[in-house]
């Protein structure tokens, strides 16, 4: 291995543990999601085209948002007012005493347990128009990098050929191909993955005469998007709605929902393969440590990062490096 290429290497452990440390994993994934959507819109053809496709589809894409968290505004408080009472009342008749007895208690008790926490509603504001100015950099920076995304500027009179910058620059820029490269593997899968588990759940839950279907299929997406802890939370919800129905409607949600999470194992195997299979323990390990770290963020970048260091070992044998070692020991 390189002087140049352990560099690359270091620079970027560094900048990997300052997205953390500086909680800039939000500005990472955008540009990362970013990214991935131009080299999808422009087709491997024009530019142009992938520019032009991305400004409208970010522009969609905000108003889907700003509409469905709106809306979600509005009927979550309903879907828990019609759910509690109906897994309260089936709770009482199974003998479990539960914590909670309707929305107003609900939110009473998540109330008191973040009560010293709403006495900085000016940090969180402050917090939030940094995650949008975040969003809008990240969202400009993708643009950016698609256009152009040399390191070094032609013409330069301070560039020497073959410098140690030069070559620094160009292992980084195969660093971040790599790290790109499994954003889009994992990613790209997650997202296939997430799309068809949502139109599987929406056509169950149109079937089964649900309500709030718009919005349990907002959720379901968005958390089809985190492995493994997503599907727990939109199935928790799902089935918790399947209560205002009937404990029957329910229980056929919940071997609905067990034979789909199946189907997600095959389909992974399929859409993603053997490359990227790791541990569930190692997995949910680098979810926690993500969360800890980057919040929501974390945990999506979580499985991008345990793919990148996987491919990134996999490169060079332990021969190799210990080769490189004992020569640039003997040179020293």
């Amino acid at each position: 291995m390189s002087k140049s290429a352990r560099i690359s290497y270091v620079i970027v452990a560094v900048l990997l543990v300052l997205v953390g440390f500086l909680h800039l994993a939000t500005l990472l994934l955008t540009v990362l999601f970013g990214y991935f959507a131009l080299r999808l819109f422009s087709f491997n053809r024009s530019k142009a085209l992938g520019v032009a496709i991305y400004v409208i589809a970010v522009t969609a894409v905000g108003y889907g948002l700003f509409y469905f968290s709106r809306k979600a505004y509005v009927e979550l408080p309903n879907i828990a007012d019609a759910t509690i009472p109906a897994v309260v009342g089936y709770a009482e008749k199974q003998g479990l005493e539960l914590p909670f007895t309707d929305y107003a208690s609900l939110k009473a008790l998540a109330l008191n347990s973040v009560k010293e926490e709403f006495a900085n509603v000016g940090r969180y504001a402050r917090a939030a128009v940094l995650q949008v100015a975040m969003l809008i950099i990240g969202l400009v920076v993708a643009a950016g990098l698609f256009l152009d995304a040399r390191w070094q500027m032609e013409g330069d009179p301070h560039a020497v050929k073959d410098s140690l910058y030069a070559l620094v620059s160009q292992e980084l820029a195969v660093r971040c191909k790599t790290f790109y490269r499994s954003f889009a593997t994992v990613i790209g899968a997650q997202i296939a993955i997430s799309a068809i588990n949502t139109l599987l759940t929406t056509a169950f839950l149109v079937w089964a005469g649900y309500r709030y279907v718009m919005v349990l299929m907002g959720i379901t997406f968005l958390c089809g998007l985190l492995p493994i802890i997503g599907n727990i939370l939109s199935n928790t919800l799902i089935v918790g709605v399947g209560f205002t129905i009937s404990p029957r409607a329910a229980f056929f949600a919940l071997i609905f929902l067990i034979v789909v999470h199946k189907l997600e194992y095959f389909l992974n195997s399929k859409i993603i393969g053997d490359r990227i299979k790791n541990p569930m323990w190692l997995t949910l390990l680098g979810l926690v440590l993500g969360e800890k770290l980057m919040g929501i963020p974390g945990m999506i970048l979580a499985p991008v990062v345990l793919h990148y260091i996987k491919v990134e070992a996999s490169r060079n044998k332990v021969s190799d490096l210990a080769r490189d070692e004992s020569e640039s020991r003997k040179a020293a």
